[in-house]
């Protein structure tokens, strides 16, 4: 067989005779694809050998049905290429049981008992479905959310932007050393101030581990590390829910259903608060960018993509389109999981315990963090309280790391800096953390729970901005959009040996795949987009009269 390849556009072509002797290229197909039938065959069965006796009676393969063996097969594959893909739904999930969220839901949960958990499920629908958003925008176009504005937005609008998405890190942030800072000093003594400036270790943590360019072993390590802090708080929580006494099910349960007390005046302000300390607006950034690395590993496998051996350039990396189709559901499915079972158990959690123990209890809907802590040792128990706190120290400080990731893509993505990585996350961090020290050093503990309360607004507000450019891209053709290479043309060239043909590579006709939103997503999505900034326009409003 005389062979030649396409690789320039050249009129070259492969010739593939039908008939005649035997060739070394259909050897080798005949021999390859003989051993992956026959592994198959043998792994399937048990048997050691290349082929398994399908005539042995101890054969696994009689031992079941051909249904129920095909089914376990799948459930099988299914289970190790999910297993695979887990890890950025817990980074993600970080976002939403940060230490903002203590303090909205123990306020929520002491004002209302049980009543706003409908909010608490709602806001974590809201979030699974602008993360999916998220998620799917990073895929198709290899970019996260804030490369995308770079490149295609105009520059002055990209700096209105950036500044928005820095706020938004930085109250984000304010929320985590708060947090953190408060959960040391009640477990440890550690003053404010001291404890604030702890908190810069964990950007430390995230230059030493996390390469967001490195190989997918290291990434998954440092995801798994979060995974183990996620873990911590939701077990702390089951320790705190194993304390609670004369509360039913079906009482809590029943809060999950819409009430008018939702609706209410105050109600709907304490909805807000949640709304906006659990769709954080970071989040959305980290999001769009943690997908990457496993389509880029899985090209690197295939032969897509090709890593430049001094440093890679993610701009240039497009995801191909059997990646992309390898990779996009399950990490949808990865993250909506991860948020469900973890994110929403939490919130909810935080919210039951504050109903169940400090619900009709003087000034327990204005308490801050060393308050509720007093508190629960009071109504349950020492050890509770303790739990309380330790919960909270995790959860600052997983979602501390977290945060600093998020600022780091939202720098490089917008402006594009030159700069070595360590400065910049330096820099990024110190401008969260110098607040903090001073307000810590200037009016101690109840300027600290001003300072977390108020960067919980920030975030609602910000959260329409940083939205919108999200949906905006995710359903334009323009931008999800991904090249499919053109088919090889067939046709008979060889007119003295019959059945001969050439696949012959003509000019490069260039198809694309549109992975827009389609016409209900886009719906659903500038619904949600309108609900949010509907419930801030009404926040906003509230503070300008006074009333928040």
């Amino acid at each position: 067989m005389q062979a030649s390849r396409d690789t320039k556009g050249d009129a070259k072509t492969t010739v593939v005779p039908v008939s005649g002797a035997a060739r070394p290229y259909d050897v080798e197909n005949m021999a390859s694809t003989f051993a992956r039938h026959s592994s198959i065959v043998s792994h399937r069965s048990g048997a050691s050998g290349p082929v398994a006796d399908v005539n042995d009676d101890k054969s696994e393969s009689d031992q079941y049905p051909p249904v129920r063996r095909s089914l376990y097969w799948r459930a099988r594959r299914l289970a190790v290429k999910y297993a695979g893909f887990v890890g950025p739904g817990f980074m993600i999930a970080v976002a939403y049981i940060d230490p903002g969220n203590y303090s909205t839901d123990v306020a929520s949960g002491a004002k209302f008992r049980f009543s706003l958990l409908f909010v608490v499920l709602l806001s974590n629908v809201l979030a699974i479905f602008l993360q999916s958003l998220a998620a799917k925008l990073g895929s198709v176009t290899g970019l996260d959310l804030a490369q995308n504005c770079r490149a295609n937005f105009p520059k002055w609008f990209c700096l209105i932007l950036y500044v928005l998405a820095e706020v938004a890190i930085i109250a984000t942030d304010l929320a985590e050393v708060i947090g953190t800072a408060i959960a040391l000093n009640i477990l440890f003594h550690i003053p404010l101030v001291a404890g604030v400036a702890i908190t810069i270790v964990d950007v430390l943590i995230v230059l030493m581990a996390y390469r967001p360019d490195g190989s997918l072993k290291l990434i998954r390590g440092f995801e798994y590390a979060v995974a183990c802090l996620v873990l911590g708080v939701f077990v702390c929580f089951c320790v705190e829910l194993s304390n609670i006494h004369g509360v039913t099910a079906g009482e809590v349960l029943k809060g999950y259903i819409p009430s008018k007390t939702v609706v209410s005046s105050e109600g709907l302000y304490y909805s807000c608060g949640i709304l906006g300390a659990t769709v954080m607006p970071h989040s959305l950034y980290l999001g769009s960018g943690l997908v990457r690395a496993r389509l880029r590993s899985y090209d690197e496998k295939k032969g897509n993509f090709t890593r430049p051996e001094d440093s890679i350039d993610d701009l240039k990396y497009r995801p191909s389109l059997e990646a992309i189709r390898h990779a996009l559901n399950f990490s949808i499915v990865e993250l909506a999981i991860s948020l469900f079972t973890f994110a929403l158990f939490i919130n909810s959690a935080i919210l039951i315990v504050a109903g169940a123990t400090l619900s009709n209890t003087p000034g327990a809907e204005d308490a801050d963090l060393f308050s509720i802590h007093d508190m629960l040792a009071s109504s349950l128990s020492t050890a509770a309280a303790t739990v309380f706190a330790l919960a909270l120290l995790l959860s600052g400080q997983s979602a501390g790391l977290v945060c600093t990731l998020a600022g780091q893509m939202v720098s490089e993505g917008f402006l594009n800096w030159t700069m070595r990585p360590w400065l910049r996350r330096l820099i990024t961090r110190g401008i969260a953390i110098a607040p903090c020290i001073a307000v810590a050093a200037a009016v101690g503990r109840t300027g600290l729970a001003e300072v977390l309360n108020l960067s919980q607004v920030i975030l609602s507000i910000l959260l329409p901005f940083v939205s919108a450019p999200l949906i905006y891209f995710t359903c334009r053709k323009k931008f999800m959009q991904v090249p499919i290479p053109a088919p090889a043309v067939v046709e008979d060239v060889d007119d003295t040996t019959p059945g001969s043909f050439t696949l012959a590579h003509s000019e490069t006709q260039i198809a694309y795949k549109d992975m827009s939103n389609n016409i209900v997503v886009t719906v659903l999505a500038v619904i949600v987009w309108l609900f949010i900034s509907g419930l801030n326009v009404y926040l906003i409003v509230l503070l300008g009269l006074g009333e928040a």
